[in-house]
Order: structure tokens, then C-alpha cells, then sequence
């Protein structure tokens, strides 16, 4: 189980890790386990945890007076489950994070995080690495939200996560991507037909057209 945390670790650092710094992270992360829908964290709990998936799939989430879910990140192996501002300010999160698949985990605490980085200097080269990825992916879904079609978030999410597709159910990408499940239907349906790579260079007048046909 730590193989997998290790191996991500080193994949990001300058130099391996030694054998007694991997000792120190096998005494600091705690595996755990969480069911299919199992809560990691609830709506107005402090994020106390961080987790490293190992395997299975996470998704985080809010939900609105209506009861409708809005999906901000879909969670995979070699991912962080955890809520970045709850972590480190200790406030009340607003987001509910669960597992949508039975899920594998190592955990670390807020205290145990800032006490093992201490002892490992090189382990921030890897949350640099992490927290670049974040912020770049956060960006680049708020550009495609305000600028691009369904359409072509659609597209462009096929295109940066393709393994997500075989993850994660069609209403769950839907909520991610800001459209009804019957929209997507459709747009998949003329992407099917017509291509990515064709699909994507369409026009959105073009593409409207032809989804609502």
C-alpha cells in the first residue's frame, strides 16, 4: 500500500527517498478504508485529514438549497482527497467529500503533515508538484467554464481525462461540468458521430445545431 505513495513521491523529488525517510512516512500516514458513499468529510466539519488514494475514487462536492450536487473534483489514485482552505486555515469546510467506490487510503494529520515535512525536506519538492497541478487545473477549469460551450468543456475534458470516463457515472460528469445529464447525453452522442478531434474544432453555433436537432 505505501509502494504506491512512495513511488508518486519519488517521481517529484530531486532524490529518492532514503530508507529511514520511508520509515517516517509508513509511521506518519495511516491506511484507511472508506465504503462506497462513506463520507471523508462532511459540509461545516473542519478538514482535519488529508488523504492519498491508493485506489478506488473519491468525488468532492456541495449542495445547494435544493438538494442538487455540485461536483468540483472527481478523485482517483494518486490523488489528495482533502479541502486545501479547511487544511491549513482550520475553518468550517463547505464542501462533503465521499467515496463513490469502496476506496484505499493513507492518511496523514494537519500536525503530522507540517511535523514529517520538518523531517524531510525533500517532500516539499513533491507538494510543490501537487500544488502546481492544483492550481493549474483549477484555472484551466475556470477559463473553460466562463469561455468555452458545453460543447467544448465537454471535449476538453475528454481530452485531459480520458480515464475518468470508465470512473465515474454520466450524471457525476454532468455535475462536474455545470450541465444536465440529458445535454450531455446528446453532446456525447455527436461527439460519438462526429469525432473528438472534428468535434472540438466545430463552432458552438454549429454544434448547437446539431445536438438540438
Amino acid at each position: 500500500m505505501y509502494d504506491t505513495l512512495i513511488k508518486h513521491i519519488n517521481r517529484y523529488t530531486s532524490t529518492p527517498l532514503t530508507d529511514s525517510e520511508v520509515g517516517l512516512i509508513k509511521n506518519t500516514f495511516v491506511p484507511g478504508k472508506f465504503r462506497k458513499k462513506q463520507y471523508f468529510l462532511q459540509e461545516g466539519q473542519v478538514c482535519k485529514f488529508s488523504a492519498f488514494i491508493v485506489k478506488g475514487a473519491m468525488r468532492q462536492y456541495t449542495v445547494d438549497d435544493k438538494g442538487v450536487e455540485h461536483i468540483v473534483r472527481l478523485l482517483i489514485e494518486n490523488w489528495l482527497a482533502v479541502d486545501r482552505e479547511s487544511f491549513v486555515m482550520l475553518t468550517p469546510s463547505v464542501y462533503n467529500i465521499d467515496a463513490w467506490k469502496d476506496t484505499d487510503v493513507l492518511i496523514i494529520t494537519k500536525a503530522g503533515s507540517i511535523d514529517l515535512f520538518n523531517q524531510i525536506p525533500v517532500l516539499t519538492q513533491w507538494r510543490q508538484r501537487l500544488d502546481e497541478q492544483h492550481a493549474f487545473a483549477a484555472q484551466k477549469r475556470l477559463s473553460a467554464s466562463i469561455s468555452f460551450s458545453a460543447e467544448k468543456r465537454y471535449a476538453d475534458f475528454t481530452n485531459t481525462y480520458p480515464e475518468f470516463l470508465q470512473r465515474f457515472p454520466q450524471h457525476m460528469i454532468a455535475s462536474y461540468l455545470g450541465i444536465t445529464k440529458e445535454s450531455l447525453s446528446r453532446i456525447r452522442f455527436v461527439l460519438l458521430s462526429f469525432g473528438n478531434s472534428l468535434f472540438y474544432h466545430l463552432s458552438s453555433f454549429y454544434l448547437s445545431l446539431l445536438i438540438h436537432l
